[in-house]
């Protein structure tokens, strides 16, 4: 859910979502004995590739990648390999030689056999998020890049054996030792809209007013739609106009989405609307005001949303004003390249489907690869992913939004994911 970020939005991956592996399904990963071997074999293989140079910065300032973890303790014992014994490692909660902490979360050291699915991802789907990430890696993760690169063109077990050489699996825990988490989902809905007002599309969308910087926080959304001094300065900053409020809601709570836009002249054109600011108020869940309301049903979203909203019209605006937290957005144009790719998070790069989380960045740095493993009725997800984004309600050690991907059948899919959650963060040795 996107609405709480700096972030993007979303869309259905090609990915398997809906294995049924049970938590303790993985499997270790072989140790690799002749690594050199194999490192020159890949180095001679891609030689004539160069290395893409990374992107430039996106417009939206984003959040700066925290330092490296420190140490627990006077000093950082040598990290265990994929071979080393790592005492109490599976304990969850206990605290071992070598464990890292961030100012969210402690890193424990574990086997790769600790890691459920480990040996059956299709790595090579992963590989693409990994590729983004290295547009604009952190300092940690910079100088793998080059075989990263290289390594987009192997096998699935030549991937595990050099992760397997080059990382070392962490089991992330909070300061308490609590390895347990929640896993929510988030996607990019597609939506019909106008450039022009009309009776059938009379919902804006807004560009960061010009001044939204002077004032924190900013007007919230039941002030926008009221006073005069807020609308005054939103004239002229509509982006185009959405029939239902509820799909703006849902727009705003993903924070980014797709557009057909009726053209003036009547054509119609895809278009992205990326997040571009907020105006600082906190966010607040509609689907807790509805149960708070004694509504039952609030699922799927947003149609059994929209259906209370056609039974109790009177009560609509109240339903939207529950949520002060309001999102501006910029224009973005799809085209061939990044037509099946989200949008940029906040690491600044491209989300994929799938293969892209949301963290809080005080645990989990982005950039960072992650292993997740999570079972819920929605989903059993044991699979590769990659720290590429943040929200406002993102926020903890063990929490990760899903990215899902765009579309209806993302959409469904981000609406049941809520479900218990574990992760470990692949760190360079």
């Amino acid at each position: 859910m996107n609405s709480n970020s700096t972030r993007a939005s979303r869309a259905s991956s090609n990915s398997k979502i809906i294995g049924r592996l049970g938590w303790g399904s993985g499997t270790a990963a072989r140790p690799v004995r002749r690594w050199s071997i194999i490192a020159t074999a890949l180095l001679l293989a891609a030689c004539g590739s160069a290395p893409r140079q990374p992107a430039e910065p996106p417009e939206v300032p984003r959040t700066a990648l925290p330092a490296g973890p420190a140490a627990v303790g006077p000093a950082a014992p040598a990290v265990p390999t994929a071979d080393d014994p790592v005492p109490g490692a599976l304990v969850p909660g206990t605290l071992v030689p070598g464990t890292l902490a961030q100012a969210k979360s402690r890193w424990v050291p574990v086997r790769w056999s600790e890691l459920p699915g480990f040996d059956g991802d299709a790595l090579h789907e992963a590989w693409n998020a990994w590729l983004q990430s290295c547009e604009r890696p952190g300092p940690v993760f910079a100088p793998l890049c080059g075989e990263v690169r290289r390594l987009s063109i192997v096998s699935g077990s030549e991937q595990r054996a050099w992760m397997a050489a080059r990382l070392q699996p962490y089991r992330v825990e909070s300061p308490q030792g609590s390895p347990d988490g929640l896993l929510t989902s988030y996607y990019e809905p597609v939506l019909k809209a106008s450039r022009q007002p009309s009776a059938a599309f009379g919902v804006p969308l807004y560009k960061a007013p010009a001044l939204l910087s002077s004032r924190k926080p900013w007007f919230s959304r039941q002030e926008i739609d009221t006073l005069p001094e807020a609308r005054s300065a939103l004239a002229g900053r509509e982006i185009a106009y959405l029939a239902d409020p509820i799909d703006a809601l849902l727009l705003h709570i993903q924070g980014s989405g797709r557009l057909v836009v009726t053209e003036p002249d009547g054509a119609e054109r895809l278009v992205r609307v990326a997040f571009a600011g907020s105006n600082d108020q906190p966010y607040r869940s509609v689907n807790q005001w509805l149960l708070s309301q004694g509504v039952s049903k609030i699922n799927p979203w947003p149609d059994a949303t929209k259906a209370w909203a056609v039974q109790n019209p009177q009560r609509v605006n109240q339903l939207l004003w529950s949520n002060p937290r309001y999102i501006f957005f910029r224009e973005e144009a799809l085209t061939a390249d990044n037509v099946g790719l989200g949008p940029r998070g906040a690491q600044g790069v491209p989300l994929t489907p799938g293969r892209s989380i949301a963290v809080d960045p005080a645990s989990i740095p982005y950039g960072t690869p992650v292993w997740l493993a999570s079972s819920g009725p929605a989903a059993t997800l044991q699979k590769l992913v990659l720290a590429q984004d943040t929200g406002s309600a993102i926020v903890g050690a063990v929490r990760a939004d899903y990215f899902a991907g765009t579309g209806a059948g993302a959409g469904l899919l981000a609406a049941a994911v809520n479900q218990p959650l574990r992760l470990w963060v692949l760190w360079p040795k």
